[in-house]
């Protein structure tokens, strides 16, 4: 079990500083929003990997198979990547519109937990690519795991914790932002972080109209980029 662990505390550390859509949609809710609001989020982004986790542990072989050969998967979350970034940069031009004159701080009500639960859970439910990173896992560490179903669960339980409590940490450290948040800044940054996204899509997009590139070094970049136990 210490083996184990040693080797799932880096993933969760590597997971955790990950730079995508999430990674930065998380320290904004937290900014803006607060830590609570961003724990609600989190747990949604959690749930997606652990519905994936269970995914790939069921259907490993023939859902890699799917993947491989069925690129619209990804241009399918490409689409749905860039659809949620143009949309929330279009919707944020306009609030921002509205408060174009009011240059002090925005207080934001943060009591709806459960839709932030859903937006996390969603956003990372829809890239493609996290269910990849699992399935990857899942091959590499599978035989060396013999398996068994309690490593399996401890091993990829010290993932998801690790990855949450480095989460918690960069939620309070994105909250100190808040005193220096005005409209302008928060517009800014909202900003960015849908242009991220589409860029997101973009990728995804590109991984689905030259699948066979993506394919062929797979399985070879996770054994070289993740260590044994």
């Amino acid at each position: 079990m210490i083996e184990d662990l040693l080797a799932a505390i880096p993933l969760g550390f590597f997971l955790a500083f990950l730079i995508g859509p999430v990674f930065f949609v998380l320290l904004e809710t937290s900014a803006v929003k607060g830590v609570r609001a961003a724990f609600a989020l989190d747990l949604g982004v959690i749930l997606a990997d652990v519905v994936f986790i269970l995914i790939a542990y069921f259907s490993t072989n023939k859902l890699l198979e799917k993947i491989k050969d069925d690129p619209a998967l990804y241009i399918f979350g490409g689409v749905l990547f860039m659809t949620y970034g143009i949309i929330s940069l279009i919707k944020n031009k306009k609030n921002f519109r509205r408060h174009e004159e009011n240059e002090t701080i925005i207080t934001i009500k943060k009591n709806n937990y459960f839709e932030l639960f859903i937006k996390g859970f969603l956003l990372n439910f829809i890239n493609i690519g996290v269910l990849g990173f699992w399935l990857g896992l899942i091959i590499v560490f599978g035989p060396q795991l013999e398996m068994e179903p309690n490593r399996m669960i401890f091993f990829f339980s010290a993932i998801l914790g690790t990855y949450l409590i480095i989460d918690i940490f960069k939620m309070f450290a994105a909250k100190k932002l808040n005193k220096k948040l005005t409209p302008y800044r928060i517009y800014k940054i909202k900003r960015l972080i849908s242009i991220i996204i589409i860029i997101s899509g973009v990728v995804l997009l590109i991984k689905g109209i030259f699948p066979k590139q993506i394919n062929d070094t797979f399985e070879n970049q996770i054994e070289r980029r993740i260590p044994t136990i």
